[in-house]
């Protein structure tokens, strides 16, 4: 089964909550056109998926889409399971899945607000290998994994 991007959010600073933009163009080795941690590095772009979020608003959290700062918020895809190498066609672009989870230095705010955030375990990270336009109801393929 193929997932579905529901969104796709970016931030203008570091450190704070993305706005859902409904579009956004990835460009090659660097990530989300604007967003501010586009860059040179293994974490270009983010990922979480919705199945994640409900977890959290299960838990008595006002959240959605962008409130993890992750760029691209998915449904029904296991992102977690996603070997490190496994490219992703999601509309006319791929993406190379290049981290799964993270290690959190400083506890954010919505781990303040609700004494646990999934992003560090269910969130993945991945570089862009050609960019192009993404846009929240795009199909996401799986096209390979290592």
């Amino acid at each position: 089964m193929n997932g579905k991007i529901i969104a796709v959010c970016t931030s203008k600073n570091k450190g704070e909550r993305k706005k859902n933009v409904g579009a956004s163009k990835l460009l090659a080795g660097q990530g989300l056109e604007g967003d501010a941690h586009a860059g040179f590095m293994h974490r270009q772009v983010s990922l979480l998926a919705m199945e994640s979020i409900e977890k959290m608003r299960k838990a008595g959290l006002d959240v959605g889409p962008g409130d993890f700062a992750e760029n691209l918020t998915t449904e029904n895809i296991n992102l977690v399971d996603l070997p490190i190498g496994t490219k992703l066609k999601i509309g006319e672009t791929v993406l190379e899945v290049s981290q799964i989870g993270k290690e959190c230095h400083n506890r954010c705010a919505i781990y303040y607000q609700a004494g646990d955030c999934v992003m560090p375990r269910e969130g993945i990270f991945a570089i862009v290998l050609t960019g192009g336009m993404v846009t929240s109801g795009d199909t996401i393929e799986v096209l390979e994994n290592v």
